[in-house]
């Protein structure tokens, strides 16, 4: 068995890629030592009845206990196993993209390892994907988890992310999804930005659902996330709407406000000109020092703002230019009548 050791750097390389296979099913696992070998039978059942070539990918994303030594033994078992061992807890958004890297499959399929996400239901998603859907997104209809600390704080924060991304998901935070692998070329996940994928790929018109799923309660070990998450995704939000947007027009994002706080500030400063030349005597400064002050800071304000688009303007174009990536995405090409694959990746 080749184990591969990662260099000393936050990313895992991406290895040379043998031909596609038909799914990869990425596992995310964190300290999972007594689920590891229950859920990777389970997949290997399922995935024997899709009975279509498949890898699986398991994430390592820093445990402490035995489940690095556990997903070793298993990839020396089962040669359609590749596990990926970082070097510390990164984060699922990271732990999540090195599966994305490493995988062939022209399906992907990614879902956590604690056993809250029934491999069983592999199928629902495949079979969605097979409708011509280019993502299946889990939705945790009925879920268990404690009312005042998980559920309210994720029906909150689901409105939120449906409203500011205009994607009509009620589960964004499951990592239970599937994804057309090309759809994913080029999509870069950092913060918590893995719930975020399905806005990021709608803004290039990639055709999403919803699939209904169980939310399974722990039997062992705790719980990994908490309230404390749902500050982070509401940090986030700011991001999403950016990207989904105003990617590649920041200067319409930037330069709405400033233009606002710009014509306040000249409209307060105009004001205090006209009663100054009106009457000279009359004291400006001390009838209205505040508000001038005030006026002063919104034409600043302004003018930072206009500047602060007018650099995110020339960034965007020197990225695109120099990258060569796409402000748009090709579903097919048709050329004299005949279909021919889009070998450019989208952005």
């Amino acid at each position: 068995m080749d184990i591969y050791t990662a260099p000393n750097t936050y990313s895992v390389p991406t290895a040379a890629k043998p031909p596609a296979l038909a799914y990869s099913v990425i596992v995310l696992f964190y300290n999972e030592q007594d689920v590891v070998e229950k859920l990777h039978g389970r997949i290997v059942r399922v995935m024997r009845r899709v009975d279509r070539p498949y890898e699986l990918i398991y994430i390592d994303d820093g445990s402490t206990d035995r489940t690095a030594e556990i997903l070793e033994r298993i990839a020396g078992e089962d040669d359609r196993v590749t596990v990926i061992e970082l070097r510390r807890n990164f984060g699922q958004t990271t732990a999540l993209q090195a599966g994305f890297d490493q995988a062939v499959g022209e399906v992907i399929i990614a879902m956590d390892g604690d056993l809250q996400h029934d491999p069983y239901e592999i199928p629902l998603f495949i079979s969605k994907i097979d409708e011509g859907y280019d993502i299946a997104s889990g939705w945790r209809v009925r879920r268990g988890d404690n009312l005042l600390t998980r559920r309210i704080p994720s029906r909150m924060a689901n409105w939120l992310l449906a409203k500011v991304s205009g994607v009509k998901l009620h589960d964004f935070g499951t990592t239970y999804k599937a994804y057309r692998r090309e759809v994913l070329q080029d999509v870069r996940l950092y913060g918590d930005m893995h719930r975020f994928v399905p806005a990021v790929c709608a803004r290039l018109g990639a055709k999403i659902c919803e699939v209904p799923i169980k939310n399974v309660r722990r039997r062992s070990g705790k719980s990994n996330y908490g309230l404390g998450r749902t500050f982070r995704v509401a940090l986030d939000l700011l991001t999403l709407r950016f990207i989904t947007g105003y990617l590649t027009r920041p200067l319409h994002f930037f330069g709405k406000w400033g233009v606002m706080c710009g014509v306040g500030g000249l409209g307060i400063l105009a004001y205090g000109l006209i009663r100054k030349l009106a009457n000279w005597e009359f004291s400006l400064m001390a009838e209205h020092g505040p508000l001038m002050a005030l006026g002063f800071m919104l034409l600043v304000t302004g003018l930072l703002l206009l500047a602060t688009g007018l650099i995110g303007e020339l960034l965007m174009r020197i990225y695109f230019e120099s990258t060569g990536a796409r402000t748009y995405a090709v579903r097919r090409l048709i050329r004299h009548g005949r279909r021919q694959d889009d070998e450019m990746p989208p952005l």
